[in-house]
């Protein structure tokens, strides 16, 4: 077994130096985020500022990234959240992972400020600082263009630069986009970091692993979901079906039903401004869209994206989405918040309580409106600090919408109540795969449970979190996990008798999964239908089966919610604001609101988590996590 390298590097001191991994962390943490939340804790004290020098920015790999198992060409950026104060957790693909580890490392943490605008290049010959003013003040794609065209490369735009609360890290064309990551490397004088190597990733089985590897890879490409469906619409194929089902937000989430949901589909993309589709490093399931803009040919925009620049601000212009996806990607900023705040500020005017130059449906200004937000100029200075920031100045924090200070994903809680609980117990604000993704089981996978009861909720939420958590810090991208549904269940009518009574079964199946969430060690099986166990044994030498693999995802979670109690968060954040809590989504129909109240503390009880929402000391001593780290 070879123990993960990590590199600290010093900004203000322009040094760097290897910190050590212990065969201990190793084994429970494995990578990712979850290694990244532990290191998180040990390097900071509490109440420390997001964006001040002796914040730790983390970026690392996870033990399958660069090894060639299907879509491993992940990385993850973890350090304080700077629009929650909580953690701050994004996950991106790109190439800079891979290229991490073929210059010999598993993951870095940087520290301190630079006294002028610096890049970080990293290869087998160590480490270089070089002065990257002529950088400072370039968008993402000149920034890149300008660095050495073998490197894997992070850069920030002027969103960074400018300490925008959402601004995001770019790779390539993939986006480290939530929490406000991109500010805390502007804030560290840092442009770009780049990664260079030869380096062998090391496997403790590598036959097995190979011969492992080319059985998953051609399950994912024969599954009706990852092998046919995401490659010929990319995620915007679930537009059609979530605006069917009431999940796209219209006009700041205030209504179920966009007219122009057609307009705006994965299937109207694909007939009319689809030129190809392409993928990440090592991805069989190539979900990603290309378009041209002007004489350039681009990323295309994602399902959040359109959601969010689409319906939510009732728009129904997909080539107007698409520019602005690539505005958004070159100033820096995710999009997904950048949506959030701008729908809010649209209710905001349409209400008569603030003027920040925008409105439902007027679309000739976003453009710009972006690039200002990006640069804090006019009502950019405002609209860059986020939806709660101005529900605090101006009113309006019922209809806000964020949990904990981050703006919700495109999709109404409303119409998937499982999802609600998740994105209420994100532990990074409000998040669809934080919280467990629970709306493929609610309303666009092959079986559904009925997405508006309570029952059996907080028990499946968790063990999709353990799950997403798990998958997320291995190095794969999450897409993967839909292959685990078999096509037989794509066959099956979504209405017939035999996928209602499979969406009853799992409703019902709290009982069950009660003592697997409190011990997902007692899952001590290996199974075909969930592969990322046996691979990551094959590559890092841990025995590892189906419990060991939900136990590290859990361990992980508990981790963030460890550093978010400790930094001031309370049970109370574990809410939605009051448009999803009281008022029906169809207002004839009283039951498409999110009966969170209802949930919450079977899920806490789920968790082995005290009534305010805290880790039990026995869970804390399960996870091998002391008093002193909390």
């Amino acid at each position: 077994m070879s123990l993960p390298r990590y590199l600290l590097l010093d900004l203000t001191r322009k040094t760097s130096e290897s910190y050590p991994v212990s065969e201990m962390f190793y084994r429970t943490y494995l990578g990712g985020k979850a290694l990244a939340a532990r290191i998180l804790l040990a390097e900071t004290k509490p109440g420390l500022d997001p964006l001040a020098p002796e914040m730790p920015l983390i970026v690392n790999t996870g033990p399958l990234t660069g090894t060639g198992a299907p879509a491993s060409g992940r990385f993850n950026v973890t350090t304080k959240n700077v629009l929650t104060g909580g953690i701050a957790s994004s996950n991106c693909g790109g190439n800079f992972g891979f290229k991490l580890r073929k210059a010999g490392w598993d993951g870095i943490i940087i520290r301190g400020r630079a006294e002028q605008p610096v890049y970080i290049e990293i290869s087998e010959a160590g480490v270089k600082f070089h002065d990257a003013r002529e950088l400072w003040g370039k968008d993402t794609e000149q920034t890149q263009a300008m660095l050495p065209r073998q490197a894997g490369k992070l850069v920030i735009g002027p969103a960074g630069e400018n300490l925008v609360h959402y601004a995001s890290i770019v790779s390539q064309e993939r986006v480290a986009g939530r929490c406000g990551v991109g500010a805390v490397m502007g804030a560290k004088n840092l442009k770009a970091v780049i990664a260079h190597g030869t380096a062998d990733i090391p496997m403790s089985e590598p036959e097995k692993f190979r011969k492992f590897n080319r059985r998953w890879l051609e399950r994912i490409r024969a599954n009706k979901l990852t092998g046919e469906a995401l490659p010929r619409y990319g995620t915007m194929g679930f537009i059609s079906k979530g605006s069917t089902v009431g999940l796209l937000p219209v006009r700041n989430f205030s209504d179920s039903s966009f007219k122009g949901a057609e307009n705006i589909s994965g299937e109207r993309y694909a007939e009319t401004l689809l030129t190809r589709n392409f993928g990440c490093i090592a991805c069989p399931i190539r979900c990603g869209r290309r378009q041209m803009i002007g004489d350039r040919e681009v990323k295309g925009p994602e399902y959040e994206t359109v959601g969010l620049l689409g319906a939510n601000l009732d728009n129904d212009n997909l080539e107007l989405i698409g520019r602005w996806n690539y505005t958004a990607d070159l100033m820096g900023l995710d999009t997904i918040s950048l949506g959030g705040t701008l729908g809010f500020a649209m209710e905001l005017q349409a209400r008569g309580l603030a003027d920040l130059c925008v409105e439902f449906g007027k679309t000739d200004n976003i453009n710009a409106l972006i690039e200002d937000i990006a640069h804090r100029r006019g009502p950019g200075e405002e609209l860059a600090n986020g939806s709660r920031w101005l529900a605090e100045k101006y009113g309006g924090a019922e209809f806000a919408p964020h949990v904990k200070g981050m703006e919700l994903p495109a999709y109404d809680p409303r119409r998937s109540v499982g999802l609600g609980l998740g994105y209420a117990t994100s532990n990074r604000g409000a998040c669809h795969l934080n919280g467990g993704y629970m709306v493929f089981l609610e309303a666009l996978g092959p079986v559904n449970v009925n997405p508006q009861t309570a029952k059996g909720k907080a028990a499946l939420t968790v063990l999709m979190q353990n799950m997403m958590e798990a998958i997320s810090l291995s190095g794969v991208c999450l897409f993967t996990s839909m292959a685990l549904f078999p096509n037989s269940l794509h066959r099956m009518r979504p209405s017939g008798a035999l996928a209602r009574m499979m969406g009853k079964t799992l409703e019902r199946s709290a009982i069950m999964l009660g003592p697997v969430n409190r011990k997902p060690s007692l899952m001590k099986i290996n199974t075909s239908l969930v592969p990322y166990p046996k691979a990551l044994q094959y590559v890092t030498g841990i025995k590892m089966n189906l419990g060991a693999f939900l136990r590290a995802g859990e361990a992980g979670y508990n981790l963030e919610r460890v550093f978010n109690l400790r930094e001031g968060l309370k049970v109370d954040d574990d809410m939605l604001n009051e448009r999803f809590l009281s008022t029906p989504q169809i207002p004839e129909r009283e039951e498409t609101i999110v009966p969170l109240a209802d949930m919450l503390p079977a899920y806490y009880r789920n968790r082995g988590w005290d009534e305010a929402g805290a880790p039990t000391a026995a869970k804390l001593s399960q996870l091998g996590i002391s008093d002193g780290d909390y």
